[in-house]
């Protein structure tokens, strides 16, 4: 059976601590023991870009700033609903 790995971790500015850790070929980043992404269940990253863009993709030069937790998700996703020069 394999074992979780820890691969790094860091503390919010509220004192939670969270954890990057690796299961196999699966990365999640937990908080409090709860997951808050990994990189077999990324729907919801999708669907965020997909609301984020929807006034971007209309404007003649749009820009658009992507920050979050880090697994990539989500800026591949919009990445792939903007045009090229975004």
């Amino acid at each position: 059976m394999k074992r979780w790995e820890l691969l790094g971790e860091a503390e919010a500015p509220d004192g939670t601590e969270m954890r990057l850790m690796r299961h196999d070929r699966e990365y999640v980043i937990f908080s409090r023991g709860r997951i808050l992404m990994s990189s077999r269940m990324h729907g919801s990253e999708g669907a965020l870009a997909a609301l984020a863009c929807e006034r971007a993709k209309t404007s003649e030069a749009p820009s658009v700033l992507v920050g979050g937790l880090g697994l990539g998700f989500t800026l591949r996703a919009t990445l792939n609903l903007l045009p090229h020069d975004a």
